[in-house]
Parts: structure tokens; sequence; C-alpha cells
């Protein structure tokens, strides 16, 4: 499955490739599972992307350090 929904495509446009490249996979993993949000942590050299349950599904929570 390759689709994200609506809001996960959103989030992605205008982001840099490797951004994309680094959260994409966790936003399908998420849309195939459909349980939980992304959590995103921006850090200054580094983006780290995970299902987190206290995300809901769709959601996409981001935070930066």
């Amino acid at each position: 499955m390759n689709t994200l929904p609506a809001a996960y495509e959103r989030y992605l446009e205008g982001r840099d490739e490797n951004f994309v490249l680094t959260v994409r996979p966790i936003l399908l993993q998420s849309a195939a599972d459909k349980l939980h949000g992304v959590r995103v942590v921006v850090l200054p050299h580094e983006v780290q992307a995970f299902l987190d349950e206290k995300v809901a599904y769709g959601e996409v929570f981001e935070e930066g350090f």
C-alpha cells in the first residue's frame, strides 16, 4: 500500500528529499496499520519519525529540540 491519507501528503508537501525519505516510511506504516499517528522529532542535524500511540491515526505531531 503506497497511498497516504491526505493529511500525511499535506505534511510532506514542500519538505526536502531527505526529510521525506526519513518520514514517509513511517507514514506508510501508520496508513497500513490505521492504529496510531506519527511523532516526528526534528533535531538540529537529524530527523526521527516513529509511530506513537498517543497521537491519533491520521495525525502528525512534530516537535523540535
